[in-house]
């Protein structure tokens, strides 16, 4: 009798949104972490001791999320993955990093509207990035902080282990526009929670009526 089939199991994953270059921009975590750490601030807008405005929220909170992410190549490297056996780890480490730089070419064009006498040189916009935690939870967010550790090399001194520990702040309504795709899936994203939140009724229903028992 053949054992059941395991449940397929999804994996987290960053999405840069580059029309450009759209594959290079979805990293999809090897390992999902075993931990993540969100912490979240109210937005008041009273100031502090201001009468009548304690409990006023001016949005959402602000939500920043870390989390730890192992990359390693010792699976391809077993198989002879040519990517593997000639770089490393080293494309999914540029993947990651690219979340946070201009893309060169628009750094070339503004040089050269400066150099030609242009007046309005317009920093680069870097791809939206989206935040995928299961089917609930896609959140757009900003990199806030990229910390690597490599921990292996190969004979070319390529990383073939890393950690990466990856600090990122959840964007809402509050930094996009509501119309906008990030803030629209934004409020997706909060009017799930709110849902979820209802259904906390009935646990706490539960355990009042537990407690009122004994």
């Amino acid at each position: 009798m053949s054992p059941p089939m395991a449940p397929r199991l999804l994996k987290g994953a960053l999405v840069g949104m580059d029309l450009f270059n759209p594959l290079a921009s979805v990293i999809v975590f090897q390992y999902n972490p075993d931990t993540m750490t969100r912490r979240l601030e109210p937005r008041s807008s009273g100031q502090d001791g201001e009468r009548g405005e304690a409990f006023r929220l001016s949005g959402p909170p602000k939500e920043t999320i870390s989390v730890s992410v192992e990359i390693d190549a010792a699976d391809q490297l077993a198989d002879n993955n040519p990517i593997a056996l000639a770089s490393g780890v080293s494309p999914t480490l540029a993947a990651l990093e690219m979340l946070v730089y201009p893309k060169s070419v628009l750094v070339i064009a503004n040089a050269v509207i400066a150099a030609a006498g242009g007046i309005e040189v317009l920093p680069a916009d870097g791809p939206m990035v989206l935040f995928v935690w299961g089917p609930t939870r896609v959140l757009p967010v900003r990199v806030a902080s990229i910390a690597i550790t490599e921990e292996a090399f190969d004979t070319l001194l390529n990383p073939i282990r890393a950690k990466v520990e990856l600090s990122l702040e959840v964007l809402s309504y509050h930094d996009l526009r509501i119309g906008s795709p990030g803030g629209a899936l934004f409020m997706v994203h909060q009017v799930t929670k709110e849902l979820m939140a209802t259904t906390n009724i009935f646990n706490s229903a539960g355990n009042l009526g537990a407690g009122l028992k004994l």
